[in-house]
């Protein structure tokens, strides 16, 4: 599926889980989509749980969630460090207000938490913070990828191919 003219937010912070940051970002590129990471910093060199290096693209200070078609939220560590910074988590009220895709894959859903994205929808995440879903007022179910509306989440790493699949085609 062609994915044109969308501008993706990929959200960054330290100890990413590097499958959940670069396998979407190329994937989305492949399919013609426009790709920024958007992190607390511009420019700033962040690391993932394995030290691989990755230069987020804006700071969240400069972007708006209305700028975007759609955001992911990676899972790792990198939602607990986000999630501590009241300009990350405005932006992803920003983004749910905007009526985007959002999507967040294993400890991702963290973010959603912050906001009230997660009220009265179906969702998945990675086991440890299913109770913390389902207090943000989520059904939680274990499934691979759930997606209702314009909701996406999905479990785990081995879940991104279904996880970016129903990204792209929530795009098209």
């Amino acid at each position: 599926m062609d994915i044109t003219g969308k501008k993706i937010a990929i959200m960054l912070d330290e100890q990413y889980q590097e499958l959940e940051v670069w396998y979407p970002y190329y994937r989305f590129l492949e399919a013609g989509g426009h790709v920024e990471f958007i992190a607390p910093q511009a420019g700033k060199t962040y690391m993932s749980k394995l030290g691989y290096p990755c230069v987020s693209t804006n700071s969240v200070d400069t972007v708006s969630g209305e700028d975007f078609d759609a955001v992911v939220i990676p899972g790792g560590w990198c939602p607990d460090f986000m999630r501590r910074d009241e300009r990350m988590i405005r932006f992803m009220q920003q983004c749910v207000s905007a009526d985007i895709v959002l999507a967040a894959i294993c400890h991702g859903g963290w973010m959603l938490c912050c906001t009230d994205a997660l009220r009265g929808k179906r969702a998945t995440s990675f086991v440890a913070i299913k109770h913390d879903i389902i207090n943000a007022g989520a059904t939680w179910v274990d499934e691979q990828c759930v997606v209702d509306g314009k909701l996406i989440t999905a479990r785990q790493p081995d879940d991104l191919p279904a996880f970016c699949k129903a990204i792209i085609e929530g795009l098209a």
